[in-house]
């Protein structure tokens, strides 16, 4: 996959909860990387359709392997100021160059 495909720009964030002083739970999030990503929407191409098992997936994200950094499903990434959760993790052809990730939109709530 080429530079020019990689247009979009990602941020993977690591979620972990503690415990404050007073035992209150607390939520931190880590910044684990920025990386330039290809983001391909869902739509109705015949290559979505054959992937009928992750219906929830609403983006398809694939970019170059980082050193040392361990993606999982339990991240978050943020891409254009929109949040996503990785639903399917998966090293492209097995060959340790890409990753492919499925992932959902999470969509908040406006209280008012």
């Amino acid at each position: 996959m080429s530079y020019g495909k990689m247009n979009g720009f990602l941020k993977i964030i690591d979620k972990t909860l503690g415990t404050d002083d007073e035992g209150f739970k607390t939520s931190t999030e880590k910044v684990i990387a920025q990386v330039r990503c290809y983001r391909e929407p869902r739509h109705g191409s015949i290559r979505w359709a054959n992937l009928a098992a992750f219906s929830e997936a609403t983006d398809m994200f694939r970019f170059r392997t980082i050193p040392g950094a361990v993606i999982t499903t339990d991240n978050i990434l943020e891409c254009n100021g929109e949040r996503f959760l990785p639903l399917s993790v998966e090293d492209v052809k097995g060959r340790g160059l890409y990753i492919e990730v499925y992932a959902k939109r999470l969509v908040g709530t406006q209280n008012g």
